[in-house]
């Protein structure tokens, strides 16, 4: 197997006295599509946050093609080509879709120049469907266009690696089938390997590769995807009769 994309080694993140992150060692391999899963304060948010430079972790190792990246800032490791959607959507409210597009693109891997990225943000709006909407501020979309703008922005950065955080929450069933094919084909055509957070089992179960489960800030499970639905503990603690209906 060729070297990871991404490794994690033995990371500890520290909020305060606690430790959220408890020396968590995790691998991610170019091409894989990844479903992140565990209850709320498990780590997964903080898990995306130390990957992507908002936290640093108190020790251990974060690596991005062997290269330690651990003392990186989050601009430099947009740099490097890591893109992020969030949960509760975060558009620069008083900007135009093609606005916020045009700053992935700059903050990206390709660096591309502000007057350059804002005659290409097209591009990305006509993929996610926000085509005829480029000129609407982001605060007057709705909530599924304002996560379909959360996958234009972080695709126009043209990243490695996507973290994609309950892109599913609060859709309905034809909006989240909507997002599931996006998520397959920005792996299968683009090549970028992403790794999803999402409660929606169903939806993950449709796409990923593996599943990688924490629980209290370390990694309970790791496996391929049918192999982890066979996990007895996962099954009972975190996926429940999802999983069975997904079978």
């Amino acid at each position: 197997m060729t070297a990871p994309l991404l490794s994690l080694q033995k990371a500890v993140v520290q909020r305060g006295h606690k430790e959220i992150l408890k020396g968590l060692s995790l691998d991610l391999y170019a091409g894989e599509l990844v479903g992140l899963l565990g209850p709320n304060g498990s780590g997964k948010t903080t898990l995306f946050n130390l990957i992507s430079g908002i936290y640093r972790p108190r020790a251990g190792r974060l690596l991005i093609e062997g290269k330690d990246i651990a003392d990186f800032r989050a601009d430099e490791i947009a740099h490097l080509g890591i893109g992020r959607t969030y949960q509760i959507p975060r558009p620069f409210a008083e900007l135009t879709v093609r606005e916020n597009i045009a700053i992935g693109r700059t903050f990206g891997a390709s660096k591309t120049p502000l007057v350059e990225a804002m005659r290409t943000a097209d591009v990305f709006a006509r993929y996610v469907g926000l085509d005829g909407l480029l000129e609407r501020k982001a605060e007057l979309l709705s909530l599924q266009q304002k996560k379909a703008l959360e996958l234009a922005r972080a695709l126009a950065a043209e990243p490695k690696l996507l973290l994609v955080d309950e892109v599913a929450s609060g859709l309905s069933t034809v909006e989240i089938a909507t997002f599931v094919k996006h998520i397959r084909d920005i792996r299968d055509h683009y090549g970028t390997t992403v790794i999803w957070v999402e409660h929606i089992f169903s939806a993950l179960a449709q796409v990923v590769d593996r599943l990688i489960v924490l629980d209290n800030g370390a990694v309970i499970a790791d496996a391929p995807l049918a192999e982890a639905m066979r996990d007895e503990k996962v099954l009972t603690t975190y996926l429940g009769h999802a999983a069975t209906e997904a079978k």
